[in-house]
Order: C-alpha cells, then sequence, then structure tokens
C-alpha cells in the first residue's frame, strides 16, 4: 500500500477452480498474490486495498464466498468472517455478492485502479484467468479511471523475503531431504521411473507436504537430455545415471532441488569427471549470488566457469571458443539453460532479473552437463539465499552431494 498513488484501488483476484471434463475439476491452487497479502487459501476470494480511503473501515477489504451448513457438509468448512480476520488481520470483510456495490462507492472516491497482469518473464498464458476477466469487465464499467499496474510493486515485495517465508522454504527443503535420502536406499537397478516419483510423494505427503512443488523430471539414461522430461515411465537400467529434479512444497512455498545418482549404486570414472565439473561450477556459482550482482552479468561468469570446465573434460576445444558466436557461446551445447532464478510461493518466482540482487532474496543455483552422445546428462541444483555480506546461506546443506556421500548412502 505504500507503494500506491494517491487516491488509488488495488483488487486481487482468487484462481478458478478448473474444470477437466464432466463434473471434474482439477485441485484448487490459490493465486500467489491474493495468499502473499492476505494468507486467504480459499477460492472466489478478491481482496480490495484503498489506502486513501474516506473511512478507515475501507482501506482493506476481504470479499468472501457466503458459507452456510450445507456447504460444510458437501465442500468442507469454509472461511466464517471471525475465522477470515484471524487469518488475514483484515478487519473488514464482505460475502462476495456485496463486491460490485462496495467496489462502486469506492471508484466513486478513487482516481487509479491497480490491475492485476502477469508480467512474469517466463509466463506464456493461454488461458482467460479469473483476474483477466476482472480486468476486462472493470475497463468496461469503469474506462474513466487511471491505470496502474500491481506486478512491479509484487514483484519487488516478493522477491526479497521475510524470515518466515525463508523458515518456510527451508521446511519444504528438509521435507525434500527426506525424500532423496529414501531414495537413496530404494534405487536399484531394473527399478522404473514411476516407482521412485511414488517413494517420494508417500515421504513428501506424510511429511504434512501436499506434494511436488512442480512436475517431478525423474530421468534415467538418455532422458535426462531432455530437459522438460516428465514421463517418467522408464526403466532404469545398470550402469545408467538418474536426473531427479524433483521437490516438495510447504505450506506453498516451493523448494527445488536436482540431484543425479547412479542406478548401480557406484559412479564410473567418466561420468564422476562430468559429475564433479558440475559440482565444481555449482560451488563457484553460488559464490557470485551477493548483494548488488546482475543477474545477466553473473550468467556471463557461469558461462566462463563452465567453458573452462568442458575443455578439462574434451567436450570442447580451444578452436570451439576461439570461434564462438557470442550470441550462443560454445558451452551452450552442453548447458543450455540458465543457472539461477528467484524461488518462494511459485518455483519460477517474482523478481526483476534487470534489477541488482538483494539479501533475502532466495535463488536457485543449476549447472548442468548434457551429453546425448554418451547417453546422460547431470544437474544439481540447490537453494540459496542471499547474505548482507559474504556467501549466500544453503538451505539444502543437509542434502548429500558429494560422490563419495552419495555412494556410501547407496550402498549401504
Amino acid at each position: 500500500m505504500a507503494e500506491m498513488k494517491p487516491n488509488s484501488v488495488a483488487v486481487f483476484n482468487s484462481n478458478d477452480i478448473y474444470p477437466i471434463s464432466a463434473d471434474s475439476t482439477l485441485p484448487f491452487a490459490q493465486h500467489r498474490d491474493i495468499f502473499y497479502l492476505s494468507g486467504v487459501d480459499q477460492e472466489e476470494s478478491v481482496l480490495l486495498l484503498f489506502p486513501d480511503a474516506p473511512y478507515e473501515s475501507q482501506r482493506e477489504i476481504l470479499f468472501l464466498r457466503e458459507t452456510n451448513d450445507h456447504i460444510a457438509v458437501w465442500e468442507g468448512e469454509k472461511l466464517t468472517k471471525e475465522r477470515a480476520f484471524q487469518v488475514s488481520g483484515i478487519r473488514t470483510v464482505y460475502w462476495l455478492q456485496d463486491f460490485h456495490k462496495v467496489l462502486n462507492e469506492m471508484m466513486t472516491y478513487a482516481e487509479t485502479m491497480y490491475i492485476n497482469t502477469n508480467e512474469h518473464y517466463r509466463a506464456t498464458v493461454e488461458t482467460e484467468t479469473r483476474e483477466a476477466r476482472f480486468v476486462k469487465w472493470w475497463k468496461e464499467r469503469y474506462p474513466a479511471h487511471n491505470v496502474a499496474k500491481s506486478n512491479p510493486i509484487l514483484q519487488r515485495l516478493r522477491s526479497v523475503k521475510e524470515s518466515e517465508e525463508i523458515d518456510l522454504i527451508q521446511h519444504a527443503c528438509d521435507i525434500t531431504e527426506k525424500g532423496f535420502r529414501r531414495l537413496l536406499g530404494f534405487v536399484k537397478p531394473n527399478v522404473t521411473e514411476y516407482e521412485i516419483e511414488a517413494e517420494l510423494a508417500h515421504e513428501f505427503i506424510r511429511n504434512r507436504s501436499k506434494g511436488f512443488a512442480y512436475t517431478p523430471i525423474i530421468a534415467s539414461g538418455n532422458n535426462a537430455n531432455v530437459l522438460h522430461y516428465i514421463e517418467n515411465n522408464q526403466q532404469c537400467k545398470a550402469g545408467d545415471l538418474i536426473l531427479l529434479d524433483v521437490a516438495a512444497e510447504y505450506a506453498n512455498y516451493s523448494s527445488d532441488m536436482t540431484r543425479t545418482i547412479p542406478v548401480s549404486g557406484r559412479f564410473s570414472e567418466r561420468q564422476k569427471a562430468v559429475y564433479n565439473a558440475v559440482l565444481r561450477v555449482k560451488n563457484e556459482a553460488t559464490k557470485m549470488l551477493t548483494p548488488g550482482t546482475l543477474w545477466k552479468q553473473y550468467h556471463i561468469e557461469v558461462g566462463k566457469i563452465m567453458t573452462s570446465e568442458l575443455l578439462g573434460l574434451g567436450l570442447l576445444d580451444k578452436a570451439d571458443v576461439q570461434n564462438e558466436n557470442p550470441e550462443w557461446p560454445a558451452y551452450k551445447k552442453y548447458f543450455m539453460h540458465g543457472t539461477s532464478h528467484h524461488m518462494g510461493l511459485d518455483t519460477h518466482d517474482y523478481g526483476l532479473l534487470h534489477e541488482p540482487m538483494k539479501p533475502n532474496m532466495v535463488f536457485t543455483v543449476e549447472p548442468g552437463i548434457y551429453i546425448p552422445n554418451e547417453k546422460f546428462g547431470i544437474r544439481l541444483e540447490d537453494n540459496v539465499v542471499v547474505q548482507e555480506k559474504g556467501e549466500p546461506f544453503n538451505l539444502m546443506r543437509n542434502i548429500p552431494v558429494e560422490v563419495d556421500e552419495i555412494e556410501t548412502l547407496m550402498n549401504e
């Protein structure tokens, strides 16, 4: 609210419950913005903020679907007005049927409306969301008002984490650790990728996670060279590696881990050499995540480290580097994705990449080397918190990553 223009209103909508077909729906997942601002994790909820409203009771208003005994029996208990205040700290709570009437009054006082459009750099949204329908309706109903954007404010707010948020991400990482340690004693030749997924799901849910923070990637052998391989339906063969990009959520906060392990419990010498090269890149890249660092420049520096490692592995030679296209450097043949992204309520979380890094931002660090000709790929990924001074704090510091530790745990 402190960042809003004078005499302005901002509205935030819950997500829809999305239909599949017949009477089937996808499980409800709350829009992260209204959850971040209010703590309300319920469909058909609306948050209205009006810092300069003429009456104090109008400055924060929550609208909820009206509940009753019938709904409680068929769908489960929904928020009452009293419970909504306990959850959100917002005293003024109306039922949703009063929204248009209350909004109309607020519009007579206000000059500017903040609409909440999705401007995330990875967003490709074809489905019309509840938020998008509201924006379309509002523009038709109130064409004389000025329009402003909530997203740049939220990008800055959400990218710098509160201590409570870091605690929740840490808890999600700790649940992920339990799942990974469980796997190290489970994986053996001829196990299937989906059996590994089932083991993880079991461990996550029994620790009060709702499950995976994102669609899990369990890619054995050459499947690891498909960056977003999600079929998870192949048998894991002796001698192969398994790339596991898998992590738990907790209280709507994500963790995001990648580890690569040997099906047979031992890395070959070649696999070990490539693995340790990726690990060295990860460790050096992590040290660069400090206040003031620019994301684009950071990736250029990581590319230099990766180039050196690929030369050492014989995957590149000096001529490849000397003749490289600056727009697509030679190392990109084997490491074609970015090294880090913001993380939090969304796995690819909010954060303005053209602005310098700040303390308490949370980033992934996830270099990889992918070698289709040798039928394996290796990626390693941790989640770290940028500190005021020095290297970032690794939220996955307790999750095994060294070759010796992984081999020992797999052969106990």
